[in-house]
C-alpha cells in the first residue's frame, strides 16, 4: 500500500499513512495560502487508493479535480523537480457533481422521515418540550401510515396536530398549540433558507457516494457549496444529516488498512458558528465515533480555533498553512496552532507559521502506533488535476457521463402526509355538507307536517253526521300534528273509526 505524499523538504518527506486515514484531520491557513491545493492532494491520494471522497466546494475551485492539469510550465517543472516527482503526469479524477439546488450538479435530497425528530429538533433549535411534541407528531404519522417526505408534509402534519391537540394529548401525551406554533415558525425559518429543495425524493443513497470507477479509483463527490454557504443553517443541516446517516447505517469495522470513505468540509467554521450546544454535542459525538465505521473527516478552515476544542483534539493529521498575525486575535491563533504540533527542535513553529510562503505548510501525521510525527516544514506536492474552476461546458460533460444522473435529476412526488391529510379534510368537508343538507331537509319536514294530513281530513269529511262528536275530536287531534305525540293521537282515533268493533 502506498502512502499519500503531502510534501517534502530537503531532508524529509511527510506522508499520510492510509491506515490512519480514518483518524481525521485538519487543513488550516489564511486565505490564498494554498489550503485548497492541500485538500486536492489528499483527495487525489485517497482516490488513487480506491477510497471514495466527498468534498464541499465552497469557492468552486475544487471542481478542477475532474479535469487533467495542463502541460507543466517552467515554474511547475522546477517545483516538480524540487519535490522529486519524476513520474508526475496530468491526470483527471473520477468526479460526480452534486448540488442541493440542482443547478451545478445532481440534486441532493433527504426525506423528513430520514432526518427524524431528534436531529430535526436540534437543527430547528427546539427546546426539550418542543422536541417532545415533535416526537409525538412523528409517532402519530407512523401510526397512521402517513409518509413524511418534504416540508409540505411536515407543515400539514403540524396543522393536523394543532387542530386535534386534545385527542392527540389523550392518546400520546400532552401537546400544546403554543409548542406546535413555535415548531411551525422554526420550520418556516428553515424553509426560507432553501430547505424545501433539500427535503424530498428521490433521497440520496449512501451507496452512490461510495463508488469506484472501472479502474478501481475512488469517486470524488463534489458538492457545489458556493451558494449553500450563504445559508449556514441549511449547510450545517445537510452535512450533519450526512454524517449521522453514515454513522447509523455503516457497520462497525474498526481500523482498516484504508478508510471506506473520506469527508472534506471546507469553510468548517460554518458548522460551528452560533451553533446551539446540542448541535455541537451531536457533531462531536459523530466525529468521535464515526472513525470505527471506517470514515475519515477532514476540516478545512482559516484558523484552527474555528473548530471547537473537543473536536480539534480528535484530528490527528494536520496541515497548517500560513497565518497572518496582524491583530491580537491572529497572534493568539498563531500561538494556539503552534502548541498543537509535536515539537521539532529544528523549527520554531510559532515563527514559521507566519513566515510560510504560498504552497508551503507545516505538516504532522500519525505514524506507527498512531503517534503524531514531529512537525515538518514542507513544500506541498502538486495535484495531477487542474487547479481552479472549470467551465460550464466542461461541467456539463462530466454530468452527462455521470452514472447516477438518471436516478436523481427528476424529482418524485409520491402521495404522502400532505396529500393524505388534504384528502381527509376534503372528505370531512363533504360529509359536513351532506349532514347539514340532511338536517335542513328534516327541519322542513317537521315544520310542514306529515304527508298524510290531507288524507286524514278527507276521511273525516266523509263520515256520517252521527259521528260528529268523534269527527270534532279527530279535527282537534289533527291540529297537533306538529309533534310526534299528535301523530300518535290521530293514529289512535282513526283506528277507532275504521277499525269497527273488536
Amino acid at each position: 500500500m502506498t502512502d499519500i505524499l503531502i510534501g517534502r523538504n530537503d531532508s524529509t518527506s511527510v506522508c499520510l499513512d492510509p491506515h490512519y486515514g480514518n483518524r481525521h484531520g485538519m487543513i488550516a491557513g489564511a486565505t490564498g495560502t494554498g489550503k485548497s491545493v492541500s485538500l486536492m492532494v489528499l483527495a487525489e491520494g485517497f482516490s488513487k487508493l480506491g477510497v471514495p471522497c466527498f468534498l464541499a466546494d465552497a469557492k468552486g475551485d475544487l471542481a478542477g479535480l475532474s479535469m487533467a492539469a495542463g502541460e507543466p510550465g517552467d515554474k511547475l517543472k522546477a517545483r516538480l523537480a524540487k519535490l522529486q516527482l519524476n513520474d508526475w503526469k496530468p491526470q483527471a479524477n473520477p468526479v460526480i457533481f452534486w448540488d442541493i439546488y440542482g443547478k451545478l450538479g445532481h440534486p441532493v435530497r433527504a426525506t423528513i422521515s430520514e432526518m427524524g425528530p431528534t436531529l430535526l429538533g436540534r437543527i430547528l433549535e427546539l427546546n426539550d418540550t418542543q422536541e417532545g411534541v415533535l416526537e409525538v407528531v412523528f409517532k402519530v404519522a407512523d401510526d397512521q401510515g402517513w409518509l413524511l417526505l418534504d416540508l409540505a408534509d411536515l407543515r400539514a402534519l403540524l396543522g393536523f396536530a394543532s387542530e386535534n391537540a386534545k385527542d392527540i394529548s389523550t392518546h400520546y401525551g400532552l401537546i400544546s398549540t403554543q409548542s406546535i406554533a413555535a415548531i411551525q415558525r422554526a420550520v418556516l425559518k428553515l424553509e426560507q433558507d432553501g430547505a424545501d429543495q433539500f427535503f424530498g425524493e428521490p433521497a440520496l443513497e449512501l451507496s452512490d457516494l461510495m463508488r469506484q470507477d472501472m479502474s478501481g479509483h475512488g469517486v470524488i463527490n463534489i458538492l457545489a457549496a458556493d451558494q449553500l454557504i450563504l445559508k449556514p443553517r441549511l449547510y450545517s443541516t445537510f452535512l450533519l444529516w450526512l454524517l449521522s446517516e453514515l454513522f447509523e447505517q455503516l457497520p462497525e469495522v474498526g481500523d482498516l488498512d484504508q478508510p471506506k470513505l473520506v469527508f472534506f468540509f471546507d469553510e468548517a467554521h460554518l458548522l460551528f458558528d452560533d451553533a446551539p450546544p446540542a448541535l455541537l454535542q451531536r457533531v462531536e459525538q459523530v466525529v468521535r465515533l464515526i472513525r470505527s465505521k471506517g470514515v475519515g473527516v477532514y476540516f478545512c478552515s482559516q484558523n484552527p480555533d474555528d473548530v471547537p476544542g473537543n473536536i480539534l483534539g480528535q484530528l490527528g493529521n494536520r496541515v497548517q498553512h500560513a497565518l497572518r498575525a496582524f491583530t491580537p486575535r491572529d497572534q493568539k491563533a498563531v500561538k494556539a496552532a503552534a502548541e498543537t504540533f509535536v515539537a521539532n527542535p529544528r523549527i520554531n513553529v510559532a515563527d514559521a507559521i507566519t513566515q510560510l510562503a504560498v504552497g508551503e505548510a507545516l505538516a504532522s501525521t500519525l505514524r506507527d502506533g498512531g503517534v503524531p510525527s514531529p512537525v515538518e516544514r514542507v513544500l506541498v506536492t502538486s495535484p495531477t488535476a487542474r487547479i481552479g474552476a472549470i467551465t460550464d461546458v466542461e461541467r456539463s460533460l462530466v454530468r452527462q457521463r455521470s452514472p447516477v444522473g438518471g436516478k436523481y435529476d427528476t424529482a418524485v412526488n409520491r402521495e404522502s402526509a400532505a396529500e393524505m391529510l388534504a384528502q381527509r379534510a376534503s372528505e370531512k368537508t363533504a360529509n359536513a355538507q351532506v349532514i347539514a343538507k340532511r338536517g335542513s331537509s328534516d327541519a322542513a319536514t317537521e315544520k310542514q307536517g306529515p304527508d298524510w294530513t290531507d288524507a286524514v281530513k278527507d276521511a273525516l269529511l266523509g263520515t256520517s253526521r252521527r259521528q260528529g262528536m268523534i269527527e270534532a275530536m279527530a279535527k282537534s287531534a289533527s291540529r297537533a300534528v306538529g309533534s310526534r305525540l299528535g301523530q300518535q293521537i290521530v293514529r289512535g282515533v282513526l283506528g277507532g273509526i275504521f277499525g269497527g268493533k273488536r
